[in-house]
């Protein structure tokens, strides 16, 4: 089985686009989208339009909860005065051009989507969360301490946990003490990437048979990066009343 997960689109159309229309090309078996669908950009009523007419899973980000509750908090983590600033025009931004019943939509979302499979005699729990299972807006970066990691998984009984937040994405295998392996898959971003790379990224996930809980290479991952018309999203920013320095981000992935 192929599935597919993308996360953090951020009202970034264009790259929601050709991330689909890349997604659709390999035909997997399921698509799930790991939330923060809003913010950022212009686009957040479209972006959800996409998203409810093709039925895609999909659980909440920060970004969609704080929209969906009418918060002027959308839960991220700045670290100056200025992002802060910039970070409250965004989400001032969003709040005034997002339609009621998107609104809506977003507020209903679940924070969590988990799968059962029973593979090899074994029963396999994958979790999908969008900062991690203990907060919706905690940041599990790749030097997260494994021991950390490994205690957030067993805790919230996950073989497989899937996330996204960060916009960086990585796949970190730990063992427990019984020889059990874990995974934990952090997605990355379609529409707005943080590791230098513009191009949009999402997962496709082999999950067949041949997997075991006891093998740590079992389990198979594509991080796969698409092109998209990063100029149009940027140019799209500059000429809103969003702050232009989220348009440089979109062009420098950072």
């Amino acid at each position: 089985m192929q599935i597919a997960f993308f996360s953090d689109i951020h009202a970034n159309l264009p790259a929601l686009e050709a991330c689909l229309h890349d997604i659709d090309l390999k035909k997997p078996d399921a698509i799930y989208c790991l939330g923060d669908l809003v913010g950022y950009n212009i686009w957040p009523n479209e972006v959800i339009k996409v998203i409810r007419e093709r039925k895609i899973p999909t659980i909440a980000g920060n970004y969609d909860f704080g929209i969906g509750s009418e918060s002027n908090d959308c839960g991220c983590a700045y670290k100056t005065e200025e992002d802060k600033a910039h970070g409250a025009q965004s989400i001032h931004y969003t709040n005034k051009v997002i339609q009621a019943e998107h609104r809506q939509y977003l507020r209903a979302l679940p924070a969590h989507i988990r799968l059962e499979y029973r593979l090899n005699d074994e029963r396999v729990d994958l979790l999908m969360v969008h900062g991690s299972p203990r907060k919706i807006n905690e940041y599990l970066f790749v030097d997260r301490d494994e021991k950390s990691l490994l205690r957030i998984m067993k805790q919230a009984n996950a073989h497989i946990m899937l996330f996204g937040h960060t916009h960086k994405p990585y796949h970190k295998v730990v063992q427990d003490e019984d020889g059990t392996y874990r995974h934990a898959i952090n997605i990355g971003s379609v529409g707005k990437p943080k590791d230098g790379d513009p191009r949009g990224g999402y997962v496709m996930m082999t999950l067949d048979n041949n997997f075991s809980i006891k093998e740590p290479n079992a389990l198979r991952i594509e991080f796969i990066r698409f092109e998209y018309d990063v100029e149009k999203a940027a140019k799209a920013v500059e000429e809103s009343n969003l702050p232009d320095v989220y348009a440089d981000m979109l062009r420098k992935a950072y």
